[in-house]
This record gives structure tokens, C-alpha cells and sequence, in this order.
């Protein structure tokens, strides 16, 4: 079995028997979560990527769950342009893509948020942003909130790892965050809890179950289920 060499920023190298173990060890510092933060609710582990087909704004073109078929691994992000949590992370999500997408990695992120209550995150400057931080990976508009429902997203940033063998669907492997840096906390961005399951993923070895829930801005549903 391969070797895991974690690439993640500042995260040391992760042996072939430790992507489980490693996990275990950490010990999780108690996380207050404000009003105005929302934890990644519990989606399980195993279940099926759901299918989408949205529109990328740079480009005009549609993108959907099939054109990554030929990927071991997917890693799909909800995000959007104005919450402080994504900004507080968005260079070292391009840094991180930039460098697992090199390694086989399939990546896709979407923003659901209403442009009604936030047209900053509407697709013109949608656009704008994935311009401006020259994304790697296709950055997607999911007008219904249709896509979000079926992934089960409730904030932005939400990471969710899912893994393909063969010709079986792809499977969820990690639904956690990306790491225990925030806006307001001082604690350096690693990347090294998304990175971990990324290692584990590609070197065909197990992702750990204790995963810590991403947490950011809830995602802005439209009022009454209008569009």
C-alpha cells in the first residue's frame, strides 16, 4: 500500500498506518459556536453523492456529478463570496485544490445562498471572485437551493469527501472541516483535518470517524421557497 505524505501547509508527514490513528490522538478543543456561526449537521458517512447539473458563471458552462466519474476521489464545497469564515480560508482552499487536484483529486464547489437577501453572491460576482482568486476548480451556482438540500448543506464553508471504487458510486467518506483556524480564533490555517481524509482517500487507506463539523455562516434560504 502507498504511503501517506500528508501536503497539507504546515501538517507534518502521516505514516501508512496512521490516517486513523493520528485522528484519534488529537484531542478536540470545546468549540463555542456564536449565534451567527452553524455547524455541518450529521449526513452519513457511506451514503451517495446526490447528482447535480448547475452552471458555472466564469465560464457558462453546465457541470455535473457525471463529468467526474473518471476521479478516485471528489471533494465537493459549499461556499459563497461575502462570509467572513470563507474568506477567512479562501486563499489556502485554492492552495490546497491547487495542490491534491495535481494528485487526482476531483473538485467542485457550489454557492446556494439566496441572491435576494445577498446579491453579493450573486453569479456576476460569483464570477468575479473565482477570477480573482484564480480557482482551480469549477465554482457553481445552484439558483433552486435544490442542490444544497440534497447534500444536506446548512453553512458555507461545508466539505464533503466522498471516494469511488471502480464503477460504484462515489461514497462519503468525510464530512468535517477543513480545520480549527476561524475568523476570530488566531489559530493558524493548516488544512490538516480536510487534508488527513484527502491523504487517506487517495492512498486507499480508511478515513477517520471522529470528524469535527466545519463551521461558518448558515447558508441564506430563500424566503417562502421562492427563487
Amino acid at each position: 500500500m502507498a504511503s501517506v505524505t500528508s501536503s497539507a501547509f504546515l501538517l507534518p508527514s502521516v505514516s501508512p498506518n496512521k490516517c486513523w490513528s493520528s485522528a484519534l490522538r488529537r484531542n478536540p478543543k470545546k468549540l463555542i459556536v456564536r449565534a451567527a456561526r452553524t455547524e455541518s449537521k450529521g449526513v452519513s458517512l457511506g451514503s451517495r453523492a446526490p447528482h447535480f447539473e448547475l452552471e458555472e458563471p466564469l465560464s457558462g458552462n453546465m457541470w455535473k456529478l457525471d463529468d467526474f466519474e473518471s476521479y478516485p476521489a471528489l471533494l465537493v464545497m459549499f461556499i459563497c463570496n461575502h462570509c467572513p469564515f470563507v474568506k477567512h480560508l479562501k486563499k489556502d482552499i485554492v492552495k490546497l485544490t491547487n495542490l491534491y487536484m495535481k494528485k487526482g483529486l476531483g473538485v467542485v464547489a457550489i454557492s446556494s445562498n439566496s441572491i435576494v437577501t445577498h446579491p453579493q453572491d450573486g453569479p456576476v460576482f460569483m464570477a468575479e471572485d473565482a477570477r480573482t482568486f484564480n480557482y482551480p476548480f469549477p465554482y457553481l451556482y445552484d439558483p433552486s437551493q435544490d442542490v444544497a438540500r440534497a447534500y444536506g448543506a446548512v453553512c458555507t464553508p461545508e466539505f464533503y469527501l466522498f471516494k469511488k471504487d471502480g464503477r460504484r458510486p462515489f461514497e462519503l467518506v468525510y464530512h468535517g472541516q477543513f480545520d480549527d483556524s476561524r475568523p476570530s480564533n488566531n489559530v493558524t490555517v493548516t488544512g490538516r483535518d480536510l487534508s488527513l481524509a484527502i491523504d487517506c482517500v487517495l492512498s486507499g487507506q480508511p478515513v477517520p470517524p471522529n470528524q469535527k463539523p466545519s463551521v461558518g455562516c448558515s447558508i441564506k434560504w430563500h424566503a417562502d421557497g421562492n427563487v
